[in-house]
């Protein structure tokens, strides 16, 4: 799970009752009978997020473990490998660890240094042992963004080659409501589009101006994030698919380097949210520079695969992330990241519905995928690479069902729905949840973007329908204000942190609940000839239809 606040099942209090949208699951049946082992669950979170496991990052010996254990799982469930004789589909990595990183402004007030950690965040993807910013010219380019169906285009008539580009999170819908999608993010908001293309541009450095009304989560949580060893999908270029220097600067450092440069950040936010803007140059230079040490590795997805009984043709993908933040060595605890809601709760709920899918009589008529990817955490490498290297036809895909984090607590009487209104999956979803006497709505924090930073993002990509939903704060004993209080209490001390840890003492009913609720609507896409599609206004229905299209009957 990477940089949002509403990316778990901890999240989403009720905002959208999704009631007004029609259902595509057809009329309703009796729920059927779901066995979801508790105690099959709780040891496989305990076991993932245990010390044990180092916390889970690839190329280390804590993945090894991870995929020793699951691998063992699928065995001992009785499903068959999904890479031909092989559990494991490995994923071309390469690891660059930072060190000595600096970050100098020179503008006419004179040099200023930010401070690795407080003002600023950089490291570098490219595969070299030191890389350098000489005096490279900064420009101010909005929000980074290239929109054609917006009619949007912040890089019109700015020549950023070889030049250090500052942009804004997120959005121009975050400004003003009448853009892109209003208040609820577009894949265009994400850092990883403004990474890649700036760099695309010919940019030497890329540094987003950090927000925390925007960016989804706290300063301490991206820095957990940026100062661990950088993962990237290896190639044989040295990743010149990025710029030499990327990162974050603080609001506050921005405002500083743009202020003494003769510029104000606040009239150049108002400025880049209004259609028509234009780059400009700052005023400033940069130097940069850290020190790399690289190594290449492959790390696995996991992939198993319960065949169907009449259409085994055509396959509903559960997913989830294995991966963590690993260790850090220079704490006084043990300075592991354990990941227990995010995701070892995903991972066990996998191993969970694979058992009940396996006692389900009869058996499913579609084939049911159980994927745990590496690498979701340093930018869904794993789920990236999968739908670029199918092991499985995409246009025979059904549907990805993603499960990143789950709710700690009670029952709830709420879904909500990540990337509220994208596909036809809500309806089945909608009618599944309805069986538990629970309503669907709309995360709260549309503007954060969740939808594109989980592995669901990549399906959709592809044009496959990719469900992501969580339990929402309505405690179905204490309300909705004691929900929205252990979320906050969530992220301001386990988010990202070493304090992310399972207990045998937590409630795991909703997660049970929820577990249940995706069995049902997986169970219910293998019961019909249906592909289900993207709706209407969905900007991944056009790729849906390519896919579809390619299949020659």
């Amino acid at each position: 799970m990477r940089n949002l606040r509403t990316r778990l099942g901890l999240l989403c209090s009720a905002v959208l009752c999704i009631g007004a949208v029609a259902s595509c699951a057809g009329a309703r049946r009796p729920p059927p009978s779901v066995d979801i082992d508790e105690d099959q669950f709780r040891s496989g979170v305990r076991t993932l997020a245990s010390d044990e496991f180092e916390g889970r990052r690839p190329g280390t010996a804590g993945e090894e473990k991870t995929v020793a254990f699951i691998t063992a799982e699928f065995r001992r469930l009785g499903l068959k490998p999904g890479n031909g004789e092989s559990y494991l589909q490995q994923v071309p990595m390469v690891e660059t660890v930072a060190s000595g990183q600096s970050l100098n402004v020179t503008s006419p007030a004179g040099p200023h240094a930010l401070v690795f950690g407080e003002d600023m965040l950089i490291w570098s993807k490219r595969a070299l042992p030191e890389v350098k910013l000489r005096e490279s010219p900064l420009v101010f380019a909005g929000y980074g963004i290239v929109a054609p169906e917006y009619g949007w285009d912040d890089y019109a008539g700015l020549d950023v080659r070889g030049k250090t580009v500052l942009v804004l999170a997120n959005d121009p819908g975050q400004a003003d409501g009448a853009l892109f999608k209003g208040h609820s993010m577009t894949s265009y908001g994400r850092a990883d589009y403004k990474f890649q293309t700036a760099a695309r541009l010919g940019a030497s450095g890329v540094l987003l101006i950090y927000d925390p009304k925007t960016a989804g989560l706290a300063w301490d949580a991206l820095r957990n994030g940026a100062t661990a060893a950088q993962l990237d999908l290896a190639t044989s270029d040295s990743a010149t698919g990025h710029a030499p220097i990327e990162g974050w600067v603080s609001t506050s450092a921005a405002r500083s380097i743009l202020a003494q440069a003769g510029g104000n950040l606040a009239a150049l936010s108002a400025d880049a949210a209004r259609a028509g803007f234009r780059g400009r140059a700052v005023g400033a230079s940069v130097d940069a520079s850290l020190q790399n040490a690289v190594r290449r590795f492959n790390s696995p997805n996991l992939v198993a695969v319960l065949a169907g009984q009449r259409r085994s043709h055509d396959f509903i993908v559960y997913s989830a992330h294995w991966d963590q933040l690993g260790r850090d060595p220079g704490r006084s605890d043990t300075g592991v990241y354990h990941g227990a809601v995010d995701d070892a709760v995903g991972v066990a709920g996998l191993l969970a519905l694979a058992q009940s899918f396996k006692r389900t009589l009869p058996p499913p008529d579609r084939s049911i995928v159980f994927l745990a990817f590496t690498g979701e955490e340093s930018g869904l490498l794993g789920s990236s690479y999968f739908v670029a290297n199918p092991l499985f036809p995409l246009a025979q895909t059904v549907a990805d069902i993603n499960i990143d984090g789950l709710h700690v607590g009670g029952p709830t009487r709420d879904v909500s729905v990540v990337g509220f209104g994208q596909s036809e999956l809500e309806g089945f979803l909608r009618d599944a949840a309805a069986l538990q006497g629970r309503e669907l709505h709309a995360d709260e924090h549309p503007e954060a973007g969740a939808y594109f930073q989980s592995d669901n993002f990549s399906f959709a990509q592809a044009g496959v329908p990719a469900l992501y939903a969580t339990a929402g704060s309505d405690d179905s004993a204490r309300g909705p204000a004691w929900g929205q209080a252990q979320i906050d209490d969530y992220y301001a001390r386990r988010y990202r942190r070493t304090t992310d840890v399972y207990s045998d003492d937590w409630d795991v009913r909703a997660m049970l609940e929820d577990l249940t609720l995706f069995y049902r609507v997986g169970l219910r896409l293998s019961q019909t000839r249906r592909f289900p599609n993207w709706l209407a206004n969905s900007e991944f229905r056009a790729a849906r239809q390519r896919s579809r299209d390619s299949i020659i009957d």
